[in-house]
């Protein structure tokens, strides 16, 4: 497969580097996620995981000061969060948002319509079908369709509704932030199995701090951000490294050999 096929087919992340409020944070960010495939991103805080997933995403509280994102052969750097989402871009947040008046399944019927390249509207039969299943597999309640949108749910039920909404949107690619964060660990099973689920035919970005999501998801690649920079990519074994041996060894391996 040559470099267009590949581009055609993946999100590609070419030098990018970030800044938000004057503050550089992405140095120079380069990154290929082909669908199907599931790449962990892991650093400690504030080395730039969460600035780049709102920045892939367009969040107009970050800069992009050089670099480009495209998506499946289109150009993203410059588009809106709405259009980014038209295209088939995901964003799971870190810390979903509440929207009290909105329900679940209203929320997940404007959220699909939107998406729909033409202007029909799927049948409600269809989409009820369809948020059933998907709940079905998340173990989720049927009356969790008619509560309002994370309003007074807990920090589990807020990220089990964020795998929901990629369920039900099927994006061409996701990326999840910190996804695995507030889970106990049967709730973080069930989102495994649903991000498991969805990642057959979806690009995923699976940004987290910790092993523990990752004996139930087994990545592509683990890359490994540190200092606005990825700077160690490998398989899952470099995940229990630094489960084993922390973010120091990183610095001792990776940092010192860059200056040798």
């Amino acid at each position: 497969m040559n470099g267009s096929q590949n581009r055609n087919n993946a999100l590609h992340i070419e030098d990018l580097a970030v800044s938000s409020e004057g503050k550089k944070i992405l140095n120079s960010v380069n990154l290929t996620i082909r669908r199907g495939e599931i790449h962990a991103l892991m650093g400690p805080n504030g080395s730039g995981k969460s600035t780049l997933a709102y920045a892939l995403m367009g969040h107009p509280g970050y800069q992009i000061d050089r670099g480009k994102i495209s998506l499946q052969g289109k150009d993203l750097t410059t588009l809106s969060p709405e259009k980014r989402a038209r295209a088939g871009l995901f964003l799971a947040f870190q810390y979903p948002v509440s929207v009290p008046g909105v329900t679940v399944a209203n929320f997940l019927r404007v959220s699909l319509n939107s998406l729909q390249k033409s202007k029909e509207r799927l049948p409600l039969s269809v989409l009820q079908t369809k948020i059933h299943t998907a709940m079905d597999k998340l173990r989720i309640p049927e009356e969790f369709a008619t509560r309002y949108l994370n309003d007074g749910f807990s920090g589990g039920e807020k990220k089990k509704t964020e795998i929901l909404q990629m369920m039900i949107l099927e994006p061409s690619f996701a990326v999840l932030d910190e996804t695995d964060s507030g889970l106990d660990v049967d709730a973080l099973r069930i989102v495994a199995e649903g991000i498991n689920f969805v990642a057959k035919r979806t690009g995923i970005l699976l940004i987290t701090h910790y092993q523990r999501l990752l004996d139930f998801i087994r990545p592509d690649v683990v890359h490994i951000l540190m200092k606005g920079n990825i700077v160690a990519s490998g398989g899952p074994d470099l995940a229990e490294k630094i489960e084993e041996k922390g973010y120091d060894w990183v610095k001792r391996v990776y940092l010192d050999e860059e200056k040798k």
